[in-house]
């Protein structure tokens, strides 16, 4: 797939789905009102995310995403894409089992919820799973996607 920006407008969201495209890794999910101008409508992931959002389940655990962040932020993200459609976590429970983090350590569950609070590609990466935490996207959105998978 070719490097760019892809919007398509689920109608199940009232906003569009864009995503940010860089070699064969989706680098950004945004959801904007509009899309950018430049935005085509022909990646191949649409497909599976007008079924998600029509109730298909899907985890997207196999999408191929590029994470450019600090290392412990990333492995935190890379522990959320282990959460499975329909399933919920709490902050703590995600700490404790992102590897190098203790979920006893208030500092290690604040950089939880900052690395779920900066996630590039929410939905992908989903932190709507986690219950107690911010999302990377918008709040609206958050609901709906929690709403979609029953929690």
């Amino acid at each position: 797939m070719d490097a760019g920006i892809y919007a398509f407008a689920p109608t199940y969201l009232d906003r569009y789905v864009q995503l940010g495209v860089a070699g064969d890794r989706i680098i950004d999910v945004s959801f904007p009102k509009d899309p950018d101008d430049d935005a085509r409508d022909d990646h191949p992931l649409f497909e599976r995310l007008n079924a998600y959002f029509e109730g298909v389940a899907d985890d997207f655990a196999d999408v191929a995403v590029g994470l450019t962040m600090a290392t412990d932020q990333r492995a935190v993200l890379e522990t959320v894409r282990q959460i499975g459609y329909g399933e919920q976590v709490t902050v703590e429970t995600l700490t404790r089992m992102t590897a190098g983090l203790d979920a006893d350590e208030e500092a290690d569950r604040q950089l939880a919820r900052t690395a779920l609070a900066e996630n590039p590609v929410p939905l992908v990466v989903p932190d709507h799973r986690v219950r107690d935490a911010p999302s990377g996207a918008p709040p609206e959105v958050e609901q709906k996607l929690r709403s979609l998978e029953g929690l």
